[in-house]
């Protein structure tokens, strides 16, 4: 018997890992997406066929494979005016490209309900704060590299803070327990 998982490098992890729940290849168990890359795993048995992947290619209809979910977030977090600074914008233009864009869970972490948003307007692409914060509160709205996302619980981090949210984006009794899941689209509300 060979290994039971494969580790699958990829530049568009979301859209791989939507093909391949779209196949439905038996024996698989899991597909995990990360930054870069892919985790299938599989049960005891022969591999799944993956041969496919040498000629696949993205495309952007590929990725849309989850829920639409809307946000409602007030833009008052301590970074925006730094956010609006450092990319020579102000701040009703950051908060106006933050809730313009769709954005794509690419992939779960860090804590339990933490999704990394795609779709972040090249713009609003800011560093890391360069002394983290050693406790940011639940549902702050963050901004860090290529990435969105709203903290799911209190928790130390480095995210550029943007705004909260009130919305809940992890419950251990609820079913799911994560709001947010690999695969959905999510939309920013000012409120």
């Amino acid at each position: 018997m060979g290994p039971l998982a494969a580790l699958i490098e990829t530049a568009a992890p979301a859209a791989l890992r939507a093909e391949i729940v779209r196949r439905a290849l038996p024996g698989v168990e899991d597909v995990v997406p990360g930054a870069r890359t892919v985790l299938v795993r599989w049960r005891p048995g022969p591999a799944p066929e993956l041969a496919w992947l040498t000629s696949w290619r993205p495309d952007e209809a590929s990725a849309a494979t989850g829920r639409e979910v809307t946000i409602d977030v007030h833009y008052d977090g301590p970074d925006l005016d730094d956010v609006a600074a450092s990319t020579g914008l102000d701040r009703d233009r950051v908060v106006a490209l933050h809730v313009g864009a769709v954005y794509t869970v690419a992939f779960t972490g860090f804590a339990p309900g933490f999704g990394y948003l795609t779709g972040l307007p090249d713009v609003l692409h800011v560093p890391r704060r360069d002394s983290p914060r050693t406790r940011v509160p639940a549902g702050a709205v963050g901004l860090a590299g290529e990435f969105t996302g709203i903290y799911p619980r209190p928790s130390p981090g480095g995210w550029q803070l943007i705004g909260h949210t009130d919305q809940p984006l992890w419950d251990p009794s609820a079913h799911p327990p994560a709001l947010l899941a690999p695969g959905d689209r999510v939309r920013f509300v000012p409120c």
